[in-house]
């Protein structure tokens, strides 16, 4: 199969090298930077998948080039679906992840259930055409931070039928089952049929 490339919206190094690790030998990613995208995207929709899309139709309208961007957010059911959409300024702009944790483990503290779940939306607009793909992980938030690996929120979410976090996985490990690995394999699928 001849290579392929589409540009990833994201100016998230963890989620380049995470996607990276997951995609087929003829897929590359070009970066925001190879379009001479430098500025910041707006994230300012309601939901996850309007975010992506939005992101995605950003790049693509101003550089009138296929793209696929992703937007991701953890949904905690004791906190009526928080931080979801506004996960990554959770407690505040800066988008610092340590006072993020911090903010979700002060809410949980009276709870009787930790269930979450963490949701990716990724938007891929080819030819100018717009197509979603969802990835979820289901499990719950642990009582406290472990490991070092990963990014975001991974040291306090234990999958489902795990008992590591995320932040205690390798790339690898946490690829096999994590919600940006199932989106990407639903777009990877999709664009190997066209």
């Amino acid at each position: 199969m001849t290579s392929f490339s589409l540009v990833f919206a994201t100016s998230n190094v963890h989620k380049v090298e995470e996607v990276s690790a997951l995609l087929p030998e003829f897929f590359r990613i070009k970066s925001l930077e190879s379009i001479g995208c430098t500025e910041d995207i707006p994230e300012n929709e309601p939901t996850i998948a309007e975010n992506a899309i939005a992101k995605a139709l950003y790049v693509f309208d101003k550089y009138n080039i296929d793209v696929f961007a992703e937007d991701t957010g953890l949904e905690v059911d004791a906190l009526n679906g928080e931080p979801g959409v506004y996960s990554a300024r959770y407690a505040g702009p800066e988008r610092d992840s340590k006072a993020n944790i911090d903010l979700l483990l002060k809410k949980l503290e009276e709870k009787d259930t930790r269930k979450a779940r963490f949701r990716t939306c990724m938007a891929l607009i080819m030819n100018g055409q717009t197509h979603l793909f969802e990835g979820i992980v289901e499990g719950t938030i642990a009582l406290e931070l472990a490991g070092k690996e990963g990014f975001g929120y991974d040291p306090v979410f234990l999958p489902d039928g795990y008992t590591k976090t995320f932040a205690e996985m390798s790339l690898e490990e946490k690829s096999k089952i994590s919600h940006r690995s199932r989106a990407l394999k639903k777009l990877i699928k999709f664009l190997l049929e066209k």
